[in-house]
């Protein structure tokens, strides 16, 4: 379970490097009513990496986690002055499920947080 939620984490922290001038539309999150408000038009690679997240998330058999949530945090502007200087944003991928209880443990609440700096350049 933890190695496949960091794993779920980094790939998201991985499409939001890569996509990275558009880092403001990856602020996500998977329990919303909507969480991929971005638009198919303009923001299509945000978009699909946002749909396909939330369907691994959602499909226990492919994300191998139970009732998981998804939640991307990127401030609006850089924060801080070294921030605003260099144009760098903290990113904040968390993933939280309930883990899986067997004879000897019960089942409880897990958490993987990754926290990296991305500069959209």
């Amino acid at each position: 379970e933890l190695t496949r939620a960091t794993n779920l984490a980094a790939e998201m922290i991985e499409r939001i490097q890569y996509n990275r001038k558009n880092i403001a539309q990856y602020a996500i999150d998977t329990s919303n009513a909507t969480p991929c408000p971005q638009s198919a038009v303009t923001q299509a690679e945000a978009k699909g990496d946002c749909d396909q997240w939330v369907g691994l998330l959602n499909n226990p058999q492919a994300s191998g986690l139970v009732n998981v949530r998804g939640v991307i945090t990127v401030p609006v502007t850089p924060v801080g002055i070294l921030g605003a200087l260099l144009n760098q944003y903290p990113v904040t991928v968390a993933v939280s499920w309930t883990g899986a209880a067997g004879e000897t443990k019960v089942a409880r609440p897990k958490q993987v947080v990754l926290t990296t700096t991305i500069s959209p350049e």
